[in-house]
């Protein structure tokens, strides 16, 4: 009899930790699976929040800025073409050969940035700068007319003069996307046109006599 109850209560205490084994795997996997979704939940929630920042990267203001800039350096590059054969003055050719040397490859640069946001790039001979919100400077026809009829010191003189107009629109331009812009790219540019484009002016001013 004696040997019997010790039989039931052994098999008891087996079923008793059977049951307990099982109550515990249930807990762990209840414990890994709610893990999973944890780490699933704090992955998306990462993803939607990193997705605003990432279609925030530009904005109507840098591509005003991109489409604008990029007539606006053609232009340059077009007036510092005719320095060569028509200038006398070799800081005035030095100062052409810089401007085209800065400007051109931060044509390609805008251009590249208007491609990968979806806009348009303005076609090659674009000057209406009104079509594309640029700022003030531009020349008009008859005035590139008049600086590619100017050789000598009147070309010296009338380059410098554009220029420096010129100059003072594409600051203004960047001013406006150091202050409105979002694509940092863009900014920094901006940036570096303020200062290359200033000391330039200040050169000019120079050369002219002004200072």
């Amino acid at each position: 009899m004696i040997r019997k109850r010790s039989l039931v209560r052994r098999i008891a205490a087996i079923a008793a930790a059977g049951a307990a084994a099982l109550v515990l795997a249930a807990c762990g996997a209840g414990d890994e699976s709610a893990g999973h979704s944890g780490g699933h939940n704090s992955t998306s929630a990462s993803a939607s929040a990193s997705a605003p920042a990432s279609q925030g990267q530009s904005n109507a203001a840098d591509v005003a800025f991109a489409q604008g800039m990029i007539p606006h350096h053609r232009q340059a590059v077009e007036m510092a073409d005719l320095a060569d054969g028509r200038a006398q003055s070799a800081e005035v050719k030095q100062l052409a050969a810089d401007i085209k040397k800065a400007q051109d490859p931060e044509i390609k640069t805008l251009s590249g940035w208007l491609t990968s946001w979806g806009e348009e790039v303005p076609a090659e001979g674009t000057m209406d700068h009104s079509a594309h919100g640029a700022g003030g400077g531009m020349m008009t026809a008859e005035e590139m007319t008049e600086l590619e009829n100017a050789s000598g010191e009147e070309f010296d003189t009338a380059f410098m003069e554009m220029m420096i107009k010129h100059h003072e629109g594409a600051i203004e331009m960047a001013k406006t996307e150091q202050a409105d812009g979002a694509h940092a790219p863009a900014q920094e540019m901006a940036a570096q046109i303020v200062t290359s484009q200033s000391a330039e002016m200040e050169q000019m001013n120079k050369l002219l006599g002004r200072n």
